[in-house]
C-alpha cells in the first residue's frame, strides 16, 4: 500500500540567451539533481512572496513575477519518515532576473540548494533533472503544462 506526502510549493521558470537557470538539489527526491528554483510556503506567506523569497535564497537572483504560468502535479516513489512516494504539486511562474548576482547560497536547515546555474535543453535528462526541469522545458516549446498528474514509477533517488 503506498501512502503518500503531499509536497505543494511555487517555483520559477527563468529564461536567458535559451537557457534555465536551475539550482543544484541537496535534498528530498531530487537530491544530486537540477530542480527548479522555488519551494515551500511559510506560515502565513502568499505565493508570489515564496517566490521571490525562495528564489533569492536558493540563487542569489532577485526576480520579478512575469506571469502564473499554471499549476502541475507529479507523483514517484520517495521513501521518506512513514511515506512511500511523494505527490508533488507545483505552481509555476515565469519570473526576470531584476537584480543580485549568482552565489552559493547560505547553508541553514531547510536549505536544499547548492547553487544555481544555466543550462540548456540538451543539458538535462530523466539522469540528472527533476521532473520539474523536465516540465519546465516542456513549456517553453509547448505553451502548456497539460492537466494530468505525471507518474514515475521508476524514479531513482539519486543518494550522494
Amino acid at each position: 500500500m503506498r501512502h503518500y506526502h503531499r509536497a505543494f510549493g511555487v517555483y520559477g521558470i527563468c529564461i536567458r540567451d535559451g537557457k534555465l537557470l536551475v539550482i543544484n538539489k541537496n535534498g528530498g527526491p531530487y537530491i544530486n539533481r537540477y530542480d527548479l528554483p522555488g519551494g515551500s510556503l511559510e506560515e502565513g506567506e502568499g505565493l508570489s512572496e515564496a517566490m521571490r523569497r525562495e528564489f533569492l535564497e536558493e540563487t542569489g537572483q532577485e526576480i520579478e513575477i512575469e506571469e502564473n504560468i499554471g499549476v502541475i502535479d507529479f507523483k514517484l516513489p520517495w521513501s521518506w519518515k512513514d511515506f512511500t512516494d511523494v505527490h508533488h504539486i507545483a505552481v509555476y511562474y515565469s519570473v526576470n532576473v531584476i537584480g543580485g548576482s549568482l552565489n552559493i547560497p547560505e547553508q541553514f536547515e531547510g536549505q536544499d540548494s547548492l547553487g544555481a546555474s544555466w543550462v540548456s535543453e540538451n543539458d538535462v535528462s530523466l539522469d540528472n533533472a527533476s521532473p520539474l526541469v523536465l516540465k519546465a522545458f516542456d513549456w517553453l516549446n509547448s505553451k502548456t503544462l497539460g492537466i494530468d498528474t505525471i507518474t514515475y514509477e521508476d524514479w531513482k533517488v539519486l543518494q550522494n
